[in-house]
Order: C-alpha cells, then structure tokens, then sequence
C-alpha cells in the first residue's frame, strides 16, 4: 500500500490498549472520537479525544480551573508530522513535529498496518507499562 492508500480522512472508531493477559484497556473511554487526515505527500495530523470530557464552568478556554484543564488534557490527544511507508513489512513510520504533550516532538514511532475494506487498523509495538506488555491498536474508518 502507497501513501495514496491512506490518502484522505478518517474517524475513529475504536481506541484500545491490550495486554498480554487479554485484558482490553480503553484510555479515552469507550465512546472516543477522533480525526486522522492524510494527505497525498504523507503529512497528516491525528486528534483523538475522550467524549465525555466535562465542560468547563466558566465557558472562558483561559479561564478553566486546575481540575478542568487537568481533565481537558488527559482526555486529548493531538499531533503531527509526516509518514513514511513501507509497504512490504505493512508498517508506517513518522516523527511527530508538534504535538500536545511536548515530549512527543521529535520522537520516532512505528505502526503496524492493515487494511479491511473501508477500516485501516493501526498497531503498535509491543511496550512495557507497569510490568505488563501492551499494544495499542486503533481502529479508523474511511469518511
């Protein structure tokens, strides 16, 4: 698969991190939303966010209390950069060039992926997190 075969929009449909127990962690809930836009040269930009992240009271984005914007973080995530394919080990590498949480800048990721009609399934490697193996795997569908 080229970069055209990413080329376009999609919208999440599934967040989920998996642990070699078999139990199914989801860090932006269940229900998350989120948008990955690709485009013809390969640069795209990924945010995904928890749906039931709470208001803030005093409806002012500067104006949010320690606990709102504590909340407003955790349940978003946002970067970009630009990817590279390789399409006979099925895998995507970028290195992300902005991103919410700054110490993603700069920082070299792999992705496993797969194409299933309409869906695009992205996995990452194998990583430890307290002392548990993990893979992330989204799920997004084409718009």
């Amino acid at each position: 698969m080229s970069i055209a075969s990413f080329t376009g929009a999609w919208k999440l449909l599934s967040s989920e991190m998996r642990t070699s127990s078999g139990e199914v962690q989801y860090p932006l809930g269940k229900d998350c939303a989120g948008r990955l836009v690709v485009d013809s040269d390969g640069n795209f930009s990924a945010q995904l966010m928890r749906r039931d992240r709470p208001k803030f009271a005093s409806d002012d984005v500067v104006r949010g209390t320690d606990d709102e914007i504590r909340a407003a973080y955790q349940g978003y995530v946002s970067f970009w950069s630009q990817m590279e394919v390789d399409e006979a080990k099925k895998e995507i590498t970028y290195v992300v060039e902005g991103s919410l949480f700054p110490n993603w800048l700069g920082h070299r990721n792999l992705r496993y992926y797969q194409f299933d009609d309409n869906r695009l399934t992205l996995k990452t490697p194998t990583f430890l997190m307290a002392e548990q193996e993990i893979t992330g795997v989204l799920i997004w569908e084409r718009i």
